[in-house]
């Protein structure tokens, strides 16, 4: 078993009036490395000027963590396969929406991982078994409901 940790600091700042929404959203991420990630509310939930547009939303941070966790499998089991990878690039996206029961959720994530091969390329066969094993061993997408859809 592994513990991950990460403390969360907002403090109130400004001159809005907090009792009707008008705080500022902008906060920060630490990590047990010593990572400050600057973080805020998505835009798309809360308007600027309560949100910061420069942070990273949980919203990103979903699809985000998702996209390196199947990309670390990924590259490991093309390793093991015998073949090299020079780089990997997923413009991954996810979509928040309404669910049945009127809570909103990030119901789909579409991983678009681009990767160009150092060497012989293995064919389309087994590069959507990787994708299948990547998919099947990451420790994110075992974690949570949202459909992962992989397009290569």
């Amino acid at each position: 078993m592994s513990t991950y940790t990460a403390t969360i600091r907002w403090s109130r700042t400004g001159d809005g009036d907090f009792t009707k929404g008008q705080y500022s959203r902008a906060h920060e991420w630490e990590f047990d490395g010593g990572a400050v990630v600057p973080a805020s509310a998505s835009p798309h939930v809360v308007p600027t000027p309560w949100s910061d547009v420069a942070g990273v939303d949980p919203e990103e941070a979903f699809v985000a963590s998702l996209s390196s966790c199947h990309m670390l499998f990924f590259v490991d089991f093309a390793r093991r396969a015998g073949f090299v990878l020079d780089d990997y690039v997923d413009e991954a996206e996810g979509v928040l929406e309404k669910r049945s029961d009127g809570k909103m959720a990030m119901t789909r994530v579409t991983l678009r991982p681009r990767v160009t091969w150092g060497g012989s390329p293995p064919d389309d066969a087994a590069i959507a078994d990787l994708h299948h094993r990547a998919h099947e061993a990451c420790f994110i997408a075992n974690s949570v409901t949202t459909e992962v859809v992989v397009q290569q």
